[in-house]
Parts: structure tokens; C-alpha cells; sequence
């Protein structure tokens, strides 16, 4: 198997693991935070538990897919 067959497979399944972890996560800023407000519930938010993971595992996702991209945009 070569290289170049393989890697459009591994990237759908990449973008399909990369939408649904964005997905999944809990959206704290409202559209009154992003103009410089409080927003719905004031105060910081940090993530905890499994939200945490889920994000860790986004962001991972995320460099595998843009590593694959740039490796296709070579092959």
C-alpha cells in the first residue's frame, strides 16, 4: 500500500473525529462576552474532568489533521 493511497482515508476520519470533538464541546462565551461584556454567567470558566480530555483530544486531532493536509499538499 502506498502512502498516497492510504492518506485521504486517514484524513475523513481525522475531520469526522475533529468536527464532532468541536461538537461536543460546551460553548461558555455568548455573543454579549465577545464584544467586551460579562455574558450570560460572569466569571471565569475552566475546564474539568472529562471536558478537559475532550479538549486536549481536539487539539490533538486538529495537529494530526493539519500534519496529514501538509503531507498530501507534498505527496
Amino acid at each position: 500500500m502506498n502512502i498516497s493511497s492510504v492518506l485521504p482515508y486517514v484524513q475523513i476520519i481525522l475531520s469526522i473525529l475533529l468536527i464532532g470533538g468541536i461538537l461536543l464541546q460546551r460553548s461558555e462565551a455568548g455573543l454579549g462576552s465577545a464584544f467586551g461584556g460579562d455574558g450570560v454567567g460572569g466569571g471565569t470558566f475552566t475546564r474539568r474532568g472529562s471536558e478537559k480530555v475532550l479538549f486536549r483530544l481536539t487539539i490533538v486531532i486538529a495537529i494530526l489533521f493539519a500534519i496529514t493536509a501538509f503531507i498530501a499538499l507534498i505527496i
